[in-house]
């Protein structure tokens, strides 16, 4: 059956307007689609991000607990070398050879 011709030119508008519409669907699909990737890349991201947090908040803790330990033990040798120094009957408090201090001189 044939269409009368003053139907032609509105279903080819009402054509070109329905292709129109599925490009914009598929480009809107497509879209999303790159928006859930983004959204799960952020997401494993931020998960990423928290779980540096806690290793470099633990690592920060053993730092400090290390520093700490060096602390006591230097602390601990001067008071060590001091009491033997007693013991030995030298006057002079220990000192570590430093820079300026030659080795051989401080074992005489």
């Amino acid at each position: 059956m044939k269409l009368p011709d003053r139907l032609d030119a509105p279903l080819r508008r009402l054509s070109v307007a329905l292709d129109h519409l599925e490009a914009a669907a598929e480009r809107r699909a497509m879209a999303d689609s790159r928006r859930a990737d983004l959204e799960e890349e952020l997401a494993v991201m931020q998960d990423d991000r928290s779980r540096l947090a806690v290793e470099l908040d633990g690592a920060m803790a053993r730092a400090r607990k290390l520093d700490d330990a060096n602390a006591e033990v230097t602390k601990r040798l001067g008071q060590a070398s001091s009491t033997i120094r007693a013991v030995l009957g030298l006057d002079e408090p220990f000192a570590a050879p430093g820079p300026e201090t030659d080795p051989a001189e401080t074992e005489e």
